[in-house]
């Protein structure tokens, strides 16, 4: 149950996808005019998925506290909803980099005041460097300060800490440990300036793999903690002692004794471990460390916890079990300000069975564990869990024993006591933030509460998204380390992620256009297969079959009809199935690694892309024919859909500042594309419901258009664009999917790369029907009409139609009437327009779809509202002719 994190993929390409200028627009080139629309931002809501290596309280202002988190921004509490609130929405594109927090500080002596040392990468996957971030109003805005050096907020040893610290006398000054042996940095005009401490004498030498070529793991991680001697100073006067933690195993902690003027090593301390955090108990005069073998968050063989004793420089060892014994480092460690006896500490490296957290009431003399073993492997928890407000937290498992479901958690670094309330403590893990507000139940022998604390804490990187037209979810998702999930209500935490199987990562999904019942997603699992299928809309999957050789998910594309798939996984070159992959054969004509999507219209029609080619298959992925196209991008940073409701009209989005980059259509199915001259850069394209009065579907795109980086829509194929976020919605990185919906004009879903899936709606009732001019179809032949209640729930229901065209011409429009026999009433329909009067209905094409050829059909549905009973409807016609109901 190892949870890594995972890093959205083409950010391994950030650094030549983002760096470097933008090239100049010609003289020529028409400057997009931007319209302004009004849109209201908010999750999809998930709770959590991601690391969350500090939680930091206020000392001074009760319900004061911040959560950090490694690739997802920063986040404060708030008391009245206990939920958190994203303060680093406002980061840009260009600044991606700033939604890695490295570390926070919030101020005890101005509340308002809180810090945040930003900065995603220290190799060359982050072209940036770090900032500090500083505000004054609790992080709703910020003014920034560039730092010389880089910021790791994702890299090895990011749960140590904290490495901001603020003078708890003297509020103006502020001390920051840097990473890559850029040392001890110091502000003494709160945060807006920064100078290094040049007398510091150890910048650190612990790496995780000094062999590692990429610069992650090879870094050296520097300086990671500063600690505050309180006592040692007066309000306005610099404190005098500091502690400082150093990733040196020799050489783990320095002190000062004269408010920064000089620094030296600390004497007796232990050797061979790093310190991870170093807490002070100004009470009791006591400096507790824990100590591991290793930097975090994943890996720890061993581990000792010590305390010192700063009047008399004694070393005491109060490990809570002895080093022998232990396979695991600390990390995670509180002082009760209340109780300052009282200490607590996390085995934060201890996968299997679970983490462990350690409880003491005498400061650190004696010990009591979360959990122990009765009889292994049966175990006694002081603990009861309750994660109904998140289910997916269980993972679907049923473990043996002494594996439990949930976990108590696992990269456990960060744990906090409420300075202000005993009973409350926190603690992050690898996917969210637990808590207890009955703390005190652990000493007087009866069990606490451990639930769920992190609503409105998104941390989850998207890297793809799609909404089908009919069906109860509303949208599908494909995540980093949790898999992913299928939304039946975007408000609501989903009971569980995709399983069976169950992927680390899901890399890519898609779903049959006409028949959106079938969905197949494609993914990493350490061992099993890569890809799954479900025939109910995603509610239910069964694992296929892998080809030889595959090793990672990649790309994969469903037929209109769900007939067939094509899919490009790692590994191995694009291959073929018909039916739900028992069978897979090599594609010919396409090299390996090709992004593959389907024709949403010709079931036997795939595209490819890779390298600058456009690729096209009309035989059901057989075989593959390179286009003629050319001008494509010529990297592959690209992603492109086909249209729904029309063959062969394809968006491209992609390419690199180096050379082609930007926005492409083709109306022929690739066989050449032209390049939208108003849009100068582009990542994703998506569709959505038309706009009233429109013949085409909504066009949504992240992009540049007009000198603006921003997301956007169009409702005229892409004559003009309207941004439709702000600068304080920006969410950095968003390139890696965007969809429309496609039976709610206006609405956006956007991917993060670690801020969840975002959702907009507008406040534009330019919406509604979607295409054109009302028809008067007159259809002849015969029509058969399945009516299928898809969802009921007290008061309300949700309802399929599928109208079939069983004569022997085509139709060029339709018109569909029916009565409700149990006075229900419709509340939204899409994918077609509707007038109701009384009981009486009548349900009419929609530009895109009004062309159903003899033996097809077409789709709609809606949600409405019912009392007494819910009766389905028994007669339909079509136009003056009745259909058979089947």
């Amino acid at each position: 149950m190892r949870r890594t994190r995972i890093l959205t993929a083409v950010l391994a390409l950030a650094a030549g996808l983002l760096a470097g200028t933008p090239p100049a627009l010609a003289a020529d080139s028409p400057r997009t005019a931007l319209a302004a629309d009004t849109y209201t931002w908010k999750n999809a809501r998930i709770d959590g998925g991601g690391f969350v290596p500090g939680i930091v309280f206020n000392r001074s202002e009760k319900n004061l506290a911040y959560a950090r988190t490694d690739i997802g921004g920063a986040y404060r509490w708030v008391q009245s909803s206990k939920t958190w609130t994203p303060l680093l929405d406002s980061v840009g594109w260009d600044d991606w980099g700033h939604t890695g927090v490295a570390s926070l500080a919030t101020d005890s002596v101005n509340p308002d005041r809180v810090y945040a040392a930003v900065g995603t990468y220290t190799n060359s996957w982050d072209p940036g460097n770090g900032a500090i971030l500083r505000s004054s109003n609790r992080g709703a805005s910020w003014q920034k300060t560039d730092l010389p050096f880089k910021l790791g907020g994702n890299m090895p040893g990011r749960g140590m800490g904290e490495r901001l610290a603020i003078d708890p006398n003297k509020n103006s000054v502020l001390y920051l440990g840097a990473p890559s042996g850029k040392g001890l940095w110091r502000s003494t005009d709160s945060g807006v300036t920064w100078s290094q401490v040049a007398n510091f004498p150890n910048v650190g030498n612990y790496v995780q793999d000094p062999s590692d070529t990429s610069g992650y793991a090879s870094d050296n991680q520097g300086i990671v903690w500063v600690t505050f001697d309180e006592r040692t100073g007066t309000s306005g006067n610099a404190t005098q002692t500091i502690y400082v933690g150093v990733a040196d195993k020799d050489n783990a902690v320095y002190r000062s004794t004269d408010g920064g003027a000089s620094w030296s090593r600390l004497a007796g301390q232990p050797t061979g471990y790093l310190a991870h955090k170093g807490v002070l108990d100004t009470a009791n005069g006591y400096l507790y460390i824990t100590y591991s073998d290793k930097g975090g968050p994943y890996d720890g063989g061993k581990g000792r916890l010590l305390r010192y004793a700063t009047s008399t420089g004694t070393w005491t060892d109060i490990s809570p079990v002895a080093e022998a014994d232990t396979y695991y480092g600390f990390s995670g460690l509180t002082v009760d300000r209340q109780d300052p006896g009282t200490v607590m500490a996390t085995a934060y490296s201890s996968w299997w069975p679970d983490t462990q957290i350690f409880r003491s009431t005498d400061s650190g003399a004696t010990w009591t564990k979360a959990w122990d073993y009765t009889s292994y492997p049966s175990r006694s928890n002081r603990y009861t869990m309750d994660v109904s407000s998140s289910p997916w937290l269980t993972w679907g498992a049923n473990p043996s024993p002494p594996e439990q479901s949930p976990k108590l958690g696992w990269m456990t670094e960060a744990l906090e006591i409420d300075p202000f309330d005993s009973d409350r403590m926190m603690y992050g893990t690898g996917a969210t933030v637990y808590g207890t507000e009955n703390l005190g139940n652990w000493d007087s022998g009866s069990q606490f509460t451990i639930k769920p604390m992190v609503q409105g804490l998104e941390e989850t990187a998207v890297l793809d998204l799609a909404s089908p037209p009919s069906g109860g979810a509303q949208l599908f998702s494909a995540l980093g380390d949790i898999g992913g999930f299928r939304h039946t209500d975007l408000t609501k935490v989903p009971s569980m992620m995709y399983t069976q199987p169950n992927f680390t990562t899901t890399t890519s999904l898609d779903f049959a256009e006409t028949n959106p019942n079938t969905v197949v997603r494609v993914g990493n699992l350490d061992s099993g297969p890569h890809i799954a299928f479900s025939t109910d809309n995603g509610a239910n999957w069964f694992a296929g079959t892998d080809p030889s050789g595959v090793s990672g998910g990649g790309t994969v594309a469903a037929a209109s009809d769900g007939s067939r798939f094509v899919w490009s996984p790692e590994g191995t070159g694009v291959q073929y199935a018909t039916g739900f992959g028992s069978s897979w054969a090599a594609s010919s004509g396409i090299p390996a690694g090709a992004i593959v999507e389907s024709d949403r219209v010709d079931a036997k029609t795939f595209y490819g892309f890779k390298a600058g080619k456009f690729y096209v298959s009309s035989d059901g992925g057989a075989t593959f024919t390179a286009s003629a196209a050319t001008g494509l991008p010529s990297g592959d940073s690209v992603r492109f859909k086909a249209l729904p409701g029309t063959k062969g009209d394809v968006w491209l989005a992609g390419g690199a500042t180096d050379g082609a980059y930007g926005l492409w259509h083709s109306t022929n199915g690739g066989t050449s594309f032209t390049k939208l001259s108003n849009v100068e850069q582009a990542d994703a394209i998506g569709f959505g419901k038309a706009a009233t009065g429109a013949s085409y579907q909504t066009l949504y795109t992240s992009a540049k258009i007009g000198g603006v980086r921003g997301i956007f829509r169009s409702t005229d194929q892409g004559s003009t664009w309207t941004r439709i976020n702000d600068d304080a919605h920006q969410w950095g990185w968003t390139g890696a999917s965007i969809t429309g919906d496609p039976r709610v004009y206006g609405r956006v879903y956007v991917s993060t790369n670690g801020r969840g899936v975002i959702y907009g709606d507008s406040s534009d009732a330019g919406g509604g029907g979607g295409g054109g001019t009302d028809p008067t179809p007159t259809p002849t032949g015969a029509c058969a009409v399945t009516y299928k209640i898809t969802n009921q729930w007290s008061g309300g229901f949700q309802a399929d139609v599928q109208l079939s065209n069983t004569g022997s011409s085509a139709w060029s429009g339709w018109s569909l009437g029916w009565s409700f026999p149990g006075g229900q009433t419709i509340g939204q329909l899409w994918n077609a327009e509707y007038t109701q009067s009384g009981s009486a209905v009548t349900a009419r094409n929609v530009t895109w779809n009004a062309n159903v050829a003899a033996g097809s059909s077409v789709s709609f549905g809606f949600t409405g509202n019912w009392s007494g009973s819910n009766t389905k409807p028994t007669a339909f016609k079509l136009g003056d002719q009745s259909c058979t109901v089947l």
